[in-house]
Formats: C-alpha cells, structure tokens, sequence
C-alpha cells in the first residue's frame, strides 16, 4: 500500500509540476514575441522568425523560475490533497507529514539532477543558437563581450583579423589601460597594441598615442590612429555575455580562458554554482512550502495560498539577488553569495521540521 502511495504522490507532485511549467513557458513565449517583433521590425525576417527566436529563448527564462515553479508546485500538491481529503491516507497507513516531506524532498532533488544534465545543456544550446541568430540580424559579425567592475574584454573579427581588447576601465567615453591583440585567421598573433586612453564614442575608436609591439619591437607612436569596429559606447554600455549560452563544460573552459588572459571569473563562478546548486535549492524550497502548508488552517481560502506563494518567491528572489550583488561586487566572496541564502533557508527549513515532527 505504500509503495502505491508513493506513486500516486510522485505522479501528483509531477503532473502540477509539468502543468505549471507549461504554464509558465507559454507565458514566456508570448512575451518574448513581442519583444522580437520590435527587433526584428526594421528587417526583411521570415515572418515565423520572431515565434522561432521566442521558442529558443523561452526555455532559459524558465530556466530562471523554475525554483518557484517549485515552490508553487508544493503548494498546489497540498491543496490538491486536502481538497480531496487523500491526507488521510498518510493517517490511515500510520505514516506521519515527514514521510509526505520526505519523497517531495527526493523528487525535487531528482528534478533538480535532470535540470542540470538535461534540461540546461539543451536550454543553453537554444539560447546559443537565439544569440547567434540575433547577432545576423543586428549586423555585429562574429564577437563575445564582457563588462563588469573588474574590467572589460572584446572579441571582435575585422577584415578577417581577430581583435582580443582589454581595457581595466571605462569612464565614458573611453576605455582606460587598454591592451589589443591582433590575430589572423588561425590565431597568429600579429601584433600588439597598447594605450593609456581610447574614444570609443563611435564605431571607429581614437586610440590616443599607442604603442604597438610587432616583430619584436617597441614602436612608441605620437599621433592617433583609428581602428573600425563593431563596438561603440552605446552597444557595450547596453550589452553583455549571456553565460546561458553556455553549457556547464564551455563555462569551464571559459574561465580557463580568462585566467590565463587575466580576465575575471566572478560572474562565471557564480553562474555555476548557481547551476549545480539547483537540486539543493529545490530541495530547500519545497521543504519549507510544504512546512508552511501543513501549519496553514485549512479553512483559508485557496487565494491566500497562491499569493502567500507568490509573495515568499519574491521575497526569495530579491534575498538571492542582493548577495549575488555582493559576490560581483567583492563584498562577500562568491561561494558565500549563492550558500548563505541557502544557509539561511536550510535553518529554517529544520527549525520547521522539528516542529512538524512534535505535532
């Protein structure tokens, strides 16, 4: 009978997971339409290419709400339960609310393994394909971008050459201590530029009294020289590299990359630990909705539920975004930023199950 049981649960459990992750989705892709239309306006795009751009990216945006698909879910599992009075199977089979807890646990846990082997090398790979469809039609050519408080970096491709630019510092409308290599086709280098100060307010960049380094030489320039690209101060001021573009290995090799470039980590850092962190997260969640559904009154009405749901994934969101500031920002170290709201959670998660276990 309680294996029964244990299916019976598990089936519930995932029947309003998928419905809410349905939901969810749709509500994305509708969205997201809209946005590529505007996009997409000024082009002579298939008709179907904004429906295709949304369906690539929807799944990254619900890649970031699926912990409160989660948590929601748990709601609505309980709810389902006591509108239909199947809680008192648990009481029938002399089983207590640790024993519902428990295999809620382990499925979140398990949902949370298929996220990161399945669900994101897939979502990362349509993001990638959405990302490279847009930069054709925003008529950038092949680059990669990068700006945070501990510097800037540029891939760019000109006239068949390959430009890797390092600036320590922007202050509009120039990029400070900046460092390019110039590449050919198969990684050559060329030659070396290096520059206090460049304008970046155009496409064509003013680099102010370079020094560029070829054949073994030092030549120390006195005059300005120009160099097209596809960057100006409005694009990187309004850009950046989406790491969900990445699956889990290129985001390792990533960050090889930017230390021996000398390049940050942080945001890498913190993007995978977010990722492999997820089935603990949903682990966590789903623990404390089901603690605050067993201590609910059953009396209260089905819309407190929802918006006391909505209301605690807000909540959690902003807590997990202030210390992901932190982290990026050097006031608390990375791994502290994404474990301590986990920390904080788990705390209270026990102090629940405790209590649900006296009763």
């Amino acid at each position: 009978m309680v294996k029964t049981l244990d299916r019976y649960f598990i089936s519930l459990f995932f029947k309003k997971l998928l419905i809410l992750s349905v939901i969810f989705f749709s509500l994305s892709f509708t969205l997201t339409i809209f946005e590529e239309i505007t996009f997409l306006s000024d082009s002579t795009s298939a008709f179907y290419l904004p429906f295709m751009l949304a369906i690539f990216d929807a799944p990254t945006t619900l890649l970031e709400i699926f912990p409160f698909i989660i948590l929601i879910t748990a709601q609505l599992f309980f709810i389902e339960l006591v509108k239909k009075k199947e809680n008192e199977l648990i009481k029938i089979n002399n089983l207590n609310n640790l024993y519902l807890i428990k295999l809620l646990a382990i499925c979140s846990f398990l949902f949370g393994i298929i996220i990161i082997t399945i669900y994101y090398p897939i979502s990362s790979k349509l993001k990638f394909i959405y990302s490279d469809i847009k930069n054709v039609y925003s008529e950038d050519g092949k680059y990669l971008k990068h700006i945070n408080d501990n510097g800037i970096w540029i891939k760019d491709e000109i006239k068949n050459e390959i430009y890797i630019i390092n600036g320590a510092q922007k202050k509009d409308p120039y990029l400070e201590d900046v460092f390019i290599s110039k590449f050919n086709n198969n990684f050559d280098l060329i030659e070396n530029i290096s520059a206090k100060k460049i304008d970046i307010t155009s496409d064509e960049w003013i680099i102010e009294n370079p020094i560029i380094f070829k054949n073994n030489q030092q030549i120390q320039l006195n005059e300005n020289i120009i160099l097209k690209t596809h960057f100006n101060i409005d694009k990187i001021n309004s850009s950046f590299r989406n790491l969900n573009s990445f699956n889990l290995f290129q985001l390792i090799d990533i960050k090889r990359e930017n230390i021996l470039l000398g390049y940050s980590s942080q945001d890498i850092d913190l993007h995978l630990l977010r990722i492999i962190s997820l089935p603990i997260y949903f682990t966590i969640l789903v623990i404390i909705s089901s603690i605050i559904m067993l201590n609910i009154k059953k009396n209260k009405p089905y819309i407190f539920h929802v918006l006391l749901g909505i209301s605690l994934s807000v909540i959690i969101y902003y807590i997990n975004n202030i210390f992901n500031v932190f982290g990026l920002t050097n006031k608390i170290p990375i791994y502290l930023s994404i474990f301590f709201p986990m920390i904080f959670l788990s705390i209270i998660s026990i102090v629940g199950l405790i209590r649900i276990n006296e009763k």
